[in-house]
């Protein structure tokens, strides 16, 4: 049996200091097969967005461990991490996180470089070009509409072809129609790609369009189910 795309074991984790500090993941197991489609759904608090971040090794936990694809995380030096992140991992957060200095193009081929790979531009324009934004490529952030951002940050998440995408509340800064528009290109450059998806979303009817749903509550996981998704009517 091939391993999980992504292993969580035992995991805890405390942010803050002192008297602030805040013990958010509390031993958390957790499998997601190669090509799942997963949602952690649970209330604002509830640890979905941590729990995300230390899939992707943004944060470490205080004790248990992550696997990618096989690969411990915490055995990984941070320089070594971002290389393996930049390999396997794409990640889409909620605020964007473009480089307001940057033009579209520019964001979108960064990956590509910091992995030296030659023709990062035209395979950056490709990318583009897959999320509708062929005629935006020499934009900045600040010409462009939270949708189109968020297209740009969608396509820089997936042009070194990741196996693993991580969606952090994808469409939270965005009005409810753009927002749709944003879900249903990701579903579909994911289904082309046959990636693994982890999304995380308070909102119960995207989380039925995936295959499994994971929720958390104060922490834990409070139930974990795999169900028939809802993705054939939007297919």
């Amino acid at each position: 049996m091939s391993d999980p795309a992504i292993s969580v074991a035992n995991v805890n984790l405390s942010l803050g200091s002192g008297e602030a500090r805040a013990h958010i993941l509390r031993d958390i197991c957790l499998d997601i097969a190669k090509g799942e489609t997963v949602a952690l759904l649970g209330p604002s608090g509830s640890g979905k967005s941590t729990l995300l971040m230390t899939m992707a090794g943004l944060e470490a936990p205080d004790s248990g461990s992550v696997r990618i694809d096989g690969r411990r995380l915490d055995q990984l030096s941070e320089d070594q991490q971002a290389r393996f992140r930049g390999a396997h991992i794409g990640v889409v957060f909620q605020a964007f996180h473009l480089i307001g200095t940057l033009t579209a193009l520019e964001n979108v081929a960064i990956p590509l470089e910091l992995a030296g790979v030659s023709d990062a531009f035209s395979r950056a324009s490709d990318g583009l070009g897959q999320v509708g934004l062929s005629a935006r490529k020499s934009h900045y952030p600040a010409q462009m509409s939270g949708g189109e951002q968020q297209r740009v940050a969608l396509a820089r998440a997936l042009v070194a072809h990741p196996s693993i995408l991580l969606a952090d509340e994808p469409t939270g800064n965005l009005d409810q129609a753009v927002g749709a528009e944003i879900i249903e290109l990701i579903f579909a450059l994911n289904r082309a790609r046959g990636a693994t998806l982890v999304l995380v979303t308070h909102d119960e009817a995207l989380a039925q369009r995936c295959s499994r749903i994971v929720r958390l509550r104060s922490g834990r996981i409070e139930s974990d189910s795999a169900h028939l998704a809802h993705e054939s009517a939007h297919a």
